[in-house]
């Protein structure tokens, strides 16, 4: 049997518990695994226990992270159930977070977008995306 991809997305950040706040409190994702004074690095893995993706945040001491070097940095999690889509946008406003205007405009036509407190960017789009491949 072919071994099972899994797609980590690593990052650095200057402040982990804001990146947790947005990522687990406002979109939603489960804390997976969490380390502390690793080689100079403490960080979180955030996901969906069971999926084939996770993110995983990262602060090294004494190291400054920056911000994200665009406003066209972003993770698209496509949300074809409109009501779970309305969730998900309710519950990150709940949790403080207001939707911007994406840099490029077909993100809006369809989704919303957030920004993370490092400057990178979630859109929530209300499609399929087996759908806009096959658009494509």
């Amino acid at each position: 049997m072919k071994p099972h991809l899994v797609l980590r997305v690593a990052r650095p950040t200057n402040d982990l518990a804001a990146v947790i706040h947005f990522y687990r409190d406002g979109l939603g994702l489960q804390e997976l695994f969490r380390f502390s004074d690793h080689d100079g690095f403490d960080g979180v893995m955030l996901g969906l226990p069971g999926e084939a993706y996770h993110f995983e945040f990262t602060h090294a001491h004494g190291h400054d992270a920056g911000r994200a070097p665009t406003a066209d940095n972003l993770v698209v999690f496509y949300m074809p159930d409109r009501d779970a889509w309305e969730a998900a946008i309710q519950r990150m406003k709940s949790q403080g977070y207001a939707t911007v205007a994406s840099f490029n405009p077909y993100w809006d036509r369809q989704g919303v977008t957030f920004e993370d407190c490092d400057g990178y960017r979630v859109v929530l789009q209300n499609a399929d995306w087996h759908v806009v491949a096959q658009q494509s």
